[in-house]
């Protein structure tokens, strides 16, 4: 007698093929949606380091000028913290309605990397 062979049949190893695909699929999305979220990450601290960098030489030559005008770099110091201060307060005050625009775009930023 001839030893019959079990094999499953077509409809199973279709279903099994699917399913490992299909998880294949979901790891290579996984792996694409990291990398994405990671390098855009990198680039947008990047970004913010260089302009609080740029901004912060600007403070510098902008107090050094004004000190040079008012003859004493203590003054130039102190117009520029006074103008950072006017700054903060305006922030303050204006916080509500800045903070939804930026809500609504870091949710976009996030879900457009899904």
């Amino acid at each position: 007698m001839e030893a019959k062979k079990e094999t499953s049949p077509p409809f199973f190893e279709q279903l099994k093929e699917y399913a490992e695909t299909r998880i294949k699929l979901a790891k290579y999305q996984a792996i694409e949606g990291g990398t994405t979220f990671t390098a855009n990450l990198i680039v947008d601290l990047v970004i913010i380091f260089s302009t609080v960098l740029a901004f912060l030489f600007a403070s510098f030559t902008i107090a050094l000028l004004l000190g040079q005008l008012l003859g004493h770099y203590w003054e130039g110091f102190g117009c520029v913290t006074i103008l950072y201060i006017i700054f903060v307060l305006i922030l303050k005050y204006n916080r509500q309605s800045m903070e939804k625009p930026i809500i609504n775009a870091l949710i976009q930023k996030i879900l457009k990397n899904k």
